[in-house]
């Protein structure tokens, strides 16, 4: 009953106060108005009618607090209520945008909010709205210079539409400036001073540029100006245009001399069509050739019987027209090298060979055989190679037959002529693993009988390698032991891990001169190690103990060596037992030797009696002989009884060391100082125990001197 007694204005006032106020009271009745149904819809709905009939101002004061709240929500609500269509649609289509600002400043430009629209595009940094913005509200310099700091993407556009505005409101001069910064001028322009000419040849004259320059030439020849589209013709270097306005007059030389000058494609083909249409035939090929129309040239050079431009035109084309050319000249039956060429460069292999071998061109088949890979048809591979089998061109044939993946056939002809297996065949012949050529066992069947082939050639590093690409290491380190690459052989032996070869690997080291290079006997105990092979390394060792005897008279050295082979056989599996106590015992009998020989030298400077006693009763031992050497034994005493002064006693020993030793030599175990003073003492000649060649050595001696005491007198 309020509303009957109070007018419509001021009950709208009421509810703007009401709703500023309290907001959450108008978000309320908002959704009452939307949401209650039954008797209160209805008494709300006549409420609507009657009262707010006049109420949009209402809602659009709510839809402007929207904007400062950013309530979209209830802002769709309002602008229904204000049946503002326009304004619904564009806030269902801002809804696509990321940015809540930018959202709410569409409602704010569909309200008029102008500034809270700006407000909002910038906080937001969407430059490109902010343009559009200015755009739509007719604020161009501001729009300009947003897309020139913020929005160059669209800056072009921005100058274009700018001057589009400025063409409306009749400002030309300004809209030929903003034309010509969007890049659009040279459409643009002519459009907009099409009602005066005189204005638009003054524009192109000052522009310089070849599209306009070209378009007006274009406009003068429509109005028949012949001279004057010439001449801008030349300006835009639009010689196509050139060649077709001087082929309309009848100049057709001076198109002649502009297409040969310029090379221009499509210059020259006009200029052919017109030679053709004149039947000027070598003309016509001569500029067809020139704008890359070659299917127009030989279709002429067909026609007219031009055998030898056809051959060079076809070679220049593509492999439709070499085929074209190739099936004339083999029509004509003349000239059939050409035509196997022309199949042979258009890729129809086949049908060259074909050609060739009923022509029997053995140089062409050459040339196509060479451009033959994988792909090629098998059978056509197998026929050129049977054919270089006959004709004695075996390398060929061997890399026609690679090719067709013939490897076995391949490796047969390689062992029947003898042909070097080089790597690079090798390795064509080589099937991949997960290849379904060959099952695994016939590919390495196959790695296995290329192995073989390198071997008997002589390759053992390729040999190497295909007989550990087959699996069969033991080979493969055969064929890398004959090859005496020691380097390679420890690093295969090393990576290969296994028993045997480790074994083989340090036989092969012992054969070399281990003695002057430690790394070599280092890696032959890590092998022999490694592979168990206990019984070897434990003679290794007693080879070693027998060097250090033999070069080095130590005996020291040589008693740790055979400690460690005495540690090794003792510890190795033994197949014969019986050897192998055998084996032992006779260790264990040269170190008790060496350790008494080794005691009566460190005990003489202590008591030298009893060292002299135990070197005799060690030559008096039966087996000293695989132990000690004699010669060491009786040097030491030689050695002691000359310090001692008793000579009679030394010479006794060097008499029977003679017995045992050649006395060539005995300088090795007595130096000759000391079998000098042996004699002196004795009062023995020296002659007595010195060889011939050792008394023939000295005789020489002595004439040398005798030779140079004469020189030097004659010098005096």
């Amino acid at each position: 009953m309020l509303g009957e007694h109070i007018p419509l204005a001021l009950l709208a006032l009421l509810l703007r106060l009401v709703f500023i106020t309290f907001p959450a009271l108008a978000d309320e009745v908002q959704m009452r108005v939307a949401f209650q149904g039954g008797e209160e819809e209805e008494k709300n709905r006549k409420f609507s009618e009657h009262e707010l009939g006049a109420g949009e101002a209402v809602w659009e004061n709510m839809a402007r607090m929207c904007v400062k709240t950013q309530r979209l929500d209830v802002a769709k609500i309002c602008l229904g209520n204000m049946g503002h269509a326009r304004g619904a649609k564009a806030l269902r289509e801002a809804e696509q945008e990321p940015e809540q600002e930018a959202r709410v400043a569409m409602l704010a430009v569909q309200l008029g909010m102008l500034e809270d629209a700006e407000r909002l595009y910038k906080a937001c940094q969407r430059y490109d709205l902010l343009n559009k913005f200015y755009q739509a509200s007719n604020q161009w310099q501001k729009a300009i210079e947003t897309a020139e700091a913020h929005d160059r993407v669209h800056l072009r556009t921005t100058y274009y539409n700018y001057a589009k505005h400025l063409e409306a409101t009749g400002e030309q001069s300004l809209a030929l400036a903003h034309y010509e910064k969007s890049d659009t001028h040279r459409f643009e322009v002519p459009r907009m001073l099409s009602e005066d000419l005189q204005a638009l040849e003054n524009y192109v004259n000052k522009m310089k540029d070849k599209s306009l320059w070209k378009w007006w030439a274009q406009y003068l020849e429509s109005q028949s100006d012949m001279e004057s589209a010439l001449k801008y013709y030349a300006l835009a270097q639009d010689y196509f245009s050139l060649v077709r306005v001087h082929c309309f007059q009848g100049n057709i030389q001076k198109a002649a001399e502009i297409a040969n000058e310029t090379g221009n494609w499509a210059a020259s083909y006009h200029l052919a069509r017109q030679y053709e249409s004149q039947n000027d035939i070598k003309q016509a090929v001569h500029f067809y050739t020139r704008a890359q129309a070659f299917n127009n040239a030989i279709r002429l050079c067909k026609e007219n019987n031009l055998d030898d431009q056809l051959m060079n035109l076809a070679l220049l084309s593509s492999p439709e027209d070499m085929i074209e050319a190739a099936c004339y000249y083999e029509e004509k039956g003349e000239q059939m090298d050409r035509a196997v060429m022309l199949y042979h460069k258009a890729g129809h292999f086949s049908k060259a060979l074909e050609l060739a071998f009923a022509t029997q061109q053995f140089g062409a088949l050459q040339l196509i055989a060479e451009d033959l890979d994988e792909k090629s048809d098998p059978a056509l591979l197998a026929r050129c190679s049977d054919f270089f089998i006959e004709h004695s061109q075996y390398e060929k044939a061997m890399e026609l037959l690679l090719t067709a993946k013939k490897y076995h056939e391949a490796l047969q002809l390689c062992l029947k002529q003898n042909l070097t297996i080089t790597e690079e065949m090798a390795e064509k012949m080589t099937v991949a693993k997960d290849s379904k050529e060959l099952s695994e066992e016939s590919r390495r069947e196959l790695l296995e009988q290329i192995a073989d082939c390198c071997m008997r050639q002589g390759n053992y590093h390729l040999a190497t390698k295909k007989y550990t690409q087959a699996g069969n290491k033991l080979k493969a380190m055969r064929a890398l032991l004959k090859s005496g690459d020691t380097e390679k052989i420890v690093f295969f032996a090393g990576v290969s891990r296994q028993k045997e070869i480790y074994i083989m690997a340090a036989n092969y080291l012992q054969s070399l001169d281990w003695r002057k290079d430690s790394e070599i006997m280092k890696n032959i105990i890590s092998f022999y190690t490694k592979g168990r092979a206990l019984d070897l390394l434990a003679g290794f060792y007693d080879a070693c103990a027998q060097v250090e005897i033999d070069e080095y008279h130590n005996y020291e050295k040589a008693q740790g060596a055979l400690a460690e082979a005495y540690k090794c056989l003792s510890k190795a599996k033994p197949r014969n037992p019986q050897e192998q106590e055998s084996k032992l015992a006779r260790l264990q009998s040269k170190m008790t030797l060496i350790r008494r020989f080794i005691h009566a030298r460190r005990v003489y400077s202590e008591d030298p009696k009893e060292a002299v006693r135990q070197c005799e009763l060690l030559l008096a031992e039966q087996d000293l002989d695989n132990a000690i050497r004699h010669g060491d034994v009786w040097g030491f005493l030689i050695e002691h009884y000359v310090q001692t002064q008793e000579f009679h006693t030394a010479y006794r020993c060097l008499e029977e060391m003679q017995k045992r030793i050649p006395a060539a030599n005995l300088s090795y175990y007595v130096p000759q100082q000391t079998i000098e003073a042996v004699h002196r003492g004795a009062g023995v000649p020296l002659s007595r125990t010195l060889v011939p060649e050792q008394i023939h050595h000295s005789g020489a001696e002595n004439k040398e001197v005798q030779e140079e005491v004469a020189d030097e007198v004659e010098d005096l």
